[in-house]
C-alpha cells in the first residue's frame, strides 16, 4: 500500500525495537503520518524471542499498513553487530536515505528485580539487562547514524523512562534499571553534540505510565476496560496508550524547528502541550508532573488539570 499523504510523506524511519509497547505505537503513528517505516525486533511468527511474548514485528507492520502507511518488518537482534550492519545496508540499498531513527530497544522486563539491592540482584540478569538497554543503542547508532547524517534534518530519538527532573530525585528501585534508563538520557545528550554539525537532532523521549500489552496484562484488563485497574492502583488513571508517545515522535519528526530540542530529554505529555496532539481518548495526560505533584505529595488520585 502506498503511504498516506501526510507531514512525513517521503520520509524514511527506522523504529528499532518495534515489536510491542512504545515501539509499536511509535511505528504506527509514523506510518500514519506518511513515513515509510522499517520495524525491527527479535520476535516473528516463526521465531519467538526470549521474551516469550505473542506480539510480532509482522503484526506491527500490519498495523501500520491498516493505518495507510508503508511498513517493512525485519527480524534483527540489535546485539548482533552483523545483523545491524546488514539492516543499515538494506535501508541504504532500498531507500538511499534515513530521516528518523528511533532507538527503542529494551526487552528486559523479566530481568530486573525491584526489591533487590545490587549485591542481592541476580548478576547475570542485571548485566544482560544493561546489554539489552545500552549496548543495543550504541551498536545501532554506530551502524545506522552514518545514513541519518547524509541529509540535514535527521532525527534520532532515544526512548527511555523518566525525565531528568524526576530521575534526579528518585532512585528507580534497581541499580541496573536506574543505570539503564539514565544512561540513555545521557546518550541522547552526547549524540546531540555529535549530530549538531550535520544539522541533525538527538533527543531522549519518555512516555508516561504506559498502557503496554504487558501492563494491561499485569492488571488483568484490556484497553477497552483499562479504568477498572484503578481499583488496584487509583493512580493508574494517569496512564496513556502507546499511541501518545507515537504521536510525540511524529510531531518531532514533522517539526521544522526540531533542532531547538537537541540534546534534551522530553516527555510525551510535555510535547502534547506544545504541539497540540492528544491521546486516543482526546486527553493530554501529563504523567511526570502528576507523579511529582500528586503521587509524591501523597495526594489522592485526581487527574484534574493533568489530562
Amino acid at each position: 500500500m502506498t503511504s498516506t499523504r501526510g507531514p512525513l510523506t517521503g520520509k524514511v524511519a527506522l523504529v528499532a525495537g518495534a515489536t510491542r509497547g512504545a515501539g509499536r505505537g511509535i511505528a504506527r503513528e509514523l506510518g500514519a503520518a506518511g513515513a515509510t517505516v522499517y520495524v525491527t525486533g527479535r520476535t516473528t511468527r516463526e521465531r519467538p524471542s526470549e521474551m516469550n511474548r505473542p506480539e510480532t514485528i509482522e503484526e506491527t507492520a500490519e498495523l501500520i499498513t491498516s493505518a495507510g502507511g508503508t511498513a517493512i518488518a525485519v527480524q534483527v537482534d540489535h546485539l548482533e553487530q552483523d545483523q545491524v550492519k546488514a539492516l543499515a545496508e538494506r535501508i541504504d540499498r532500498e531507500q538511499g536515505r534515513l530521516d528518523v531513527l528511533v532507538n527503542n530497544i529494551w526487552g528486559s522486563e523479566s530481568l530486573f528485580e525491584w526489591t533487590s539491592k545490587l549485591w542481592e540482584h541476580n548478576l547475570d540478569a542485571g548485566l544482560r539487562l544493561l546489554r539489552l538497554a545500552i549496548d543495543t543503542h550504541l551498536i545501532t547508532g554506530h551502524y545506522v547514524l552514518p545514513l541519518l547524517i547524509r541529509r540535514p534534518g535527521g532525527l534520532l530519538v532515544e526512548v527511555t523512562d523518566g525525565v531528568p527532573e524526576y530521575n534526579d530525585k528518585h532512585y528507580r528501585l534497581s541499580a541496573f534499571y536506574d543505570l539503564a534508563k539514565t544512561s540513555v538520557i545521557r546518550l541522547a545528550f552526547g549524540q546531540g553534540e555529535e549530530l549538531r554539525p550535520y544539522g541533525c537532532t538527538a533527543v531522549a523521549l519518555t512516555p508516561g505510565w504506559l498502557r503496554s500489552e504487558q501492563m494491561l496484562e499485569h492488571f488483568g484488563v484490556t484497553e477497552e476496560n483499562w479504568r477498572d485497574a484503578t481499583e488496584q492502583d487509583p493512580h493508574f488513571v494517569i496512564s496513556e496508550t502507546p499511541a501518545y508517545v507515537g504521536r510525540a515522535v511524529a510531531a518531532l519528526a514533522a517539526d521544522p524547528d526540531v533542532a531547538r530540542w537537541n540534546g534534551k530529554a522530553l516527555s510525551s505529555g510535555r510535547l502534547a502541550s506544545i504541539h497540540g496532539f492528544t491521546d486516543v481518548d482526546g486527553s493530554r495526560p501529563d504523567a511526570w508532573r502528576y507523579l511529582d505533584e500528586v503521587v509524591d505529595a501523597g495526594k489522592p488520585a485526581d487527574v484534574t488539570g493533568y489530562r
